[in-house]
């Protein structure tokens, strides 16, 4: 697709002012990085063999492989591996309790888009057809890989849609406190910042190895805010509280056999905790327990108490109610972890292993009434997978 064709799908959006950041890295290397290794790409093609039977034996496949990584210390991926890649690695996702779903991941493929405005434009693009009228689509679009140098295009942004985190004079933050660095690297790249609310929405930080680091603000329509009010209790609405439709991971790297996919922005739907019992909740996020216990008139003089559990209910049950009530896709954490066990299951029966990380795994609230606590699970690394840059 073109870069016209996605500004067009984009809306035509309009497009902020961009500059260099004053002290951009020219290339995001990954250090020691050289090439695509010619083992995991041997393995990746193996099991996508092994997966598609119609594919024929991986013999011809293989020595083209080879030959391209000798020859250029890379390779390229066909659109059918790339999407079978990218399936399995959310399949792999240790740490993601929603991949009863791998299969049904839409995969865009933008590996021709190399300019920080037609990522950008893509980028939109994504969030408006993943949102689907409130239907989350688990969707990834995949931009071009690091090349042998280790060199590739990143999104700073943790998600495409993140809230600023403005620092005041007395060291308290306006907004999303996890986002006062990124805040400040926009600022430093050229953002004039938002209104200055809670919840402004944050530019996108591209930077590909030619153009360095641009940022761009996103459309408000794809925002997609989700008011937070609770069925029971009227005021509850005048907290102010929202939060945004699709979570979109934006900053971990796709790795497929052996290639590093540096940007490959993916989601699927939220679960309510991660709003009600995490970036609503945590101390050092957005905190709202204790003024939601004030408002509640709950005894607050010791945690014995239990006013913080009190008040974290009826926090997730205002996210999942407002959700629902929104038309936006929701699950709650005892519904996913029913699906979960059922995943296991599925994949054992096909002979698969199931990484899964118990800390990540484990809902954040009423986590002993869950079925996914009462067990241990293999955590195990598997490729592909969407990794963070520690991990790769």
């Amino acid at each position: 697709m073109t870069e016209a064709r996605a500004h067009r799908l984009a809306g035509g959006a309009p497009v902020a002012p961009v500059a260099p950041a004053p002290a951009a890295r020219p290339a995001l290397p990954s250090p020691g990085r050289r090439g695509a290794d010619p083992a995991a790409a041997e393995e990746f093609i193996r099991l996508f063999h092994a997966e598609h039977p119609g594919a024929g034996r991986p013999g011809r496949r293989l020595a083209e492989v080879r030959a391209s990584i000798a020859e250029h210390g890379t390779y390229r991926h066909t659109l059918a591996e790339l999407a079978f890649g990218a399936r399995v690695a959310w399949r792999n996702s240790k740490k993601c309790i929603g991949r009863l779903y791998w299969k049904s991941l839409s995969v865009r493929d933008c590996r021709h888009v190399t300019t920080p405005l037609g990522m950008y434009l893509h980028c939109v693009s994504h969030l408006r057809l993943t949102f689907n009228g409130g239907r989350i689509r688990p969707m990834v679009t995949v931009f071009p890989p690091a090349g042998p140098d280790g060199a590739g295009p990143r999104i700073h942004n943790e998600q495409l849609v993140r809230y600023a985190g403005y620092r005041r004079p007395d060291a308290t933050v306006i907004g999303d406190p996890s986002s006062v660095a990124l805040t400040d690297a926009a600022g430093a790249a050229g953002w004039h910042g938002g209104r200055g609310t809670a919840f402004d929405p944050l530019p996108l930080l591209i930077e590909t190895p030619e153009a360095g680091l641009r940022v761009f603000d996103l459309p408000p329509e794809v925002v997609r805010n989700v008011p937070i009010e609770h069925p029971t209790l009227p005021w509850f609405g005048e907290l102010g509280l929202r939060w945004y439709a699709v979570p979109a991971v934006a900053d971990m790297t796709l790795e497929i056999g052996g290639i590093h996919y540096t940007a490959a922005p993916f989601n699927g739907w939220y679960m309510g905790t991660e709003i009600g019992a995490r970036n609503l909740a945590d101390v050092d996020r957005y905190d709202m327990l204790p003024e939601i216990a004030g408002r509640m008139r709950l005894d607050t003089s010791g945690d014995h108490t239990l006013w913080k559990d009190r008040a974290l209910v009826e926090l997730n049950v205002a996210v999942l109610w407002s959700y629902r009530r929104a038309g936006v896709a929701i699950t709650d954490h005892h519904t996913e972890s029913s699906r979960f066990l059922l995943h296991i299951r599925r994949e054992e029966r096909q002979g698969r292993r199931v990484p899964a990380d118990w800390s990540w795994i484990v809902p954040p609230m009423s986590a002993a009434t869950t079925a996914v606590f009462h067990r241990y699970y293999d955590e195990t690394d598997l490729r592909p997978n969407y990794l963070r840059e520690h991990e790769r």
